[in-house]
């Protein structure tokens, strides 16, 4: 740790008392929160969906989503008391001390607005007033530090003209170039490539530690800020379940709920098992009495469902609300061996897919002379950084890109790169899962409706017999046949993205081709859907997986094709991708990727 972080380790930037939002009266989301950070002090604040960190971060600016309320507490940010001002008193410290980087990008900023003027614009409303010279040169500056550059060129850019990382480093730019004394992070690199996701973190560590800045980076996976953050809040069901330093905590997580957490995070490292946590966190207004975790905790006993569990040390530098917490370090995970897999190419049989010089073109070339097979049963991962060119091969192999030329065979036959020139019987043979379940279901169909269409349209099967089927596909993905009559919207994200399975193994698919269907998703929500498609693989499923995220990679593939600016520069099993690659790009991401050992 720097010198200007040792200096400042004792000036606190951020205290929080008893924070409590509640939705309705005695209806909290978040209740009895309290903790502090110091200047350079980088706070992971980590959870499942509904754990309650973004309401915490948000509240963190004196602001809550609509239908909730602060009740209680207090947050001082540089001994100013944000939850005591309003209207213009308020907007002044939102930017100038403290400030908010949104996880996406693209919706947060300004697409009518020019980077320069963006970050102008933001100057002007905090009225910081400086010359012309001074204010040019402040922009410069920080650009510079967010590894932007800053020429007249790139300050004359829309938003829309920048890669996903450029967007985020801007919104890094958006928020230093104020100078604020705390920064709040929520979920900026989930949809980032690892490559891209590790100068970020790099950028953003390198910020906070030079300028002495205070920092809150809100997390689902433990992962990504092993080596970020320099203490760990673990939130469940709106309380603060563990407290410790980034070395203790990783060491020897003392609270259940954390330890499952870890257990279900995919380590590009080795292949190990993947554990979810069982059932769903209560929802606000649901809350069992004594520990909110007991109904899903391994360690829990009489006591547990009696009374609340307070946050208490255990160990210095460590608090645990847990009557029952762990005391020893974690055991060496037990590593398991990817199953041996008869390739097509050495067996002799006839390839499911076989791709051959595929090319595809917009406004630019995008994917050149691609080839590869894929055999029965398999499961073959696509990756790359943003951009090489993943999304787009996935695509025309399923038939919805334009422009794709190329020869493919499916099961040794002639297939069309038009979905619609495919025949009907083989359509629903080859099925696409998308990104996001939330743009994937239709919001004002029933489950009943979104997965019945497709027996209608392929089966001709319809009434009774549909319903049968549409209960026992929802079986399959461990979802309840109650939930047939429910909208996409009374569903959590990992429940969305098991309908959207479960919509494509209606069709009776023999190849699956999935697009970072687990980007988006808990740690323990990606267990589970990560198990599920293993045990749908072994019932004899093939799979086309797209991802970034090599630990998920490390889960669930057989074998690895590496694209970079549409072109394969490495593939091979998984193994040798990953524990041998040949190629410096593999080699890059795989520098990049986040690690739990090591």
């Amino acid at each position: 740790m720097n010198a200007v972080a040792e200096i400042a380790r004792d000036v606190r930037v951020l205290q929080v008392r008893d924070l409590r939002v509640e939705l309705a009266p005695e209806v909290d989301v978040l209740s009895g929160v309290s903790f502090g950070v110091v200047a350079g002090e980088i706070l992971g604040l980590v959870g499942e969906s509904g754990s309650g960190k973004t309401t915490l971060a948000t509240a963190l600016l004196a602001h809550a989503r609509q239908g909730a309320r602060i009740v209680g507490g207090r947050v001082e940010v540089a001994g100013e008391s944000l939850l005591e001002l309003t209207g213009d008193a308020l907007r002044r410290p939102r930017g100038s001390l403290i400030g908010y980087v949104a996880q996406d990008p693209a919706t947060a900023l300004n697409p009518a607005l020019r980077i320069g003027s963006l970050l102008r614009e933001t100057l002007a409303v905090h009225q910081v007033r400086l010359a012309a010279t001074a204010q040019h040169q402040r922009i410069v500056e920080t650009l510079e530090q967010v590894g932007l550059p800053a020429d007249p060129e790139f300050l004359r850019r829309f938003p829309h003209q920048l890669s996903g990382g450029q967007q985020q480093r801007v919104m890094l730019a958006l928020a230093f170039v104020l100078r604020p004394r705390l920064i709040v992070l929520d979920e900026p690199t989930t949809a980032l490539d690892v490559t891209t996701q590790a100068h970020i973190l790099a950028t953003l560590r390198h910020l906070c530690k030079s300028q002495g800045v205070a920092a809150i980076y809100v997390s689902h996976d433990l992962a990504v800020i092993k080596d970020l953050v320099d203490r760990v809040l673990v939130m469940y069901a709106g309380r603060i379940v563990e407290s410790a330093s980034r070395e203790a905590l990783f060491r020897q997580p003392a609270h259940p709920y954390t330890r499952g957490l870890l257990a279900a995070i995919p380590d590009v490292g080795q292949r190990r098992p993947l554990l979810a946590i069982p059932g769903q966190a209560p929802a606000p207004g649901q809350r069992p009495q004594g520990c909110a975790f007991a109904p899903r905790c391994p360690r829990r006993g009489p006591q547990c469902s009696v009374l609340e569990p307070q946050l208490r040390p255990l160990a210095p530098e460590v608090q645990v609300a847990c009557v029952d917490p762990h005391r020893q370090a974690l055991p060496e995970p037990v590593p398991v061996s990817a199953p041996a897999l008869q390739l097509a190419p050495g067996a002799g049989a006839v390839p499911l897919l076989e791709v051959e010089d595929l090319n595809l073109a917009y406004d630019r070339q995008v994917l050149f002379d691609v080839s590869l097979q894929v055999a029965p049963g398999e499961c073959l991962a696509l990756v790359g950084e943003s951009g090489s060119g993943k999304t787009s091969l996935a695509r025309a192999l399923a038939g919805l890109g334009d422009n794709a030329q190329g020869r493919v065979r499916y099961a040794g036959q002639p297939l069309s790169l038009s979905a619609r020139q495919r025949e009907k019987g083989l359509r629903h043979q080859i099925q696409y899962i998308f990104q996001n379940p939330y743009r994937a279901l239709n919001p004002r169909h029933t489950l009943y409706q979104t997965l019945s269409a497709p027996l209608e349209h392929f089966f001709a099967i319809k009434g009774a017999e549909a319903r049968v089927r549409v209960d026992a596909v929802l079986q399959r993905v461990s979802l309840s046949p109650a939930l047939a009559d429910q909208y996409p919207h009374s569903l959590s994200g990992g429940e969305r993205q098991r309908v959207a399975i479960a919509r494509a193994l209606i069709c009776e698919p023999k190849l699956l081709i999935c697009d970072e269907v687990t980007s988006a998703l808990d740690v323990s929500v990606q267990a589970s859907i990560l198990a599920l498609l293993r045990q749908l693989q072994e019932d004899g499923l093939t799979l086309l997986f797209v991802t970034h995220d090599l630990g998920v990679v490390r889960a669930i593939a057989d074998r690895v094709l590496v694209l970079k600016q549409g072109r394969v520069v490495e593939h091979g099993t998984l193994d040798q991708v990953l524990d041998r690659p040949e190629h410096a790009y593999t080699r890059t991401l795989l520098e990049n990727s986040p690690r739990l050992g090591g």
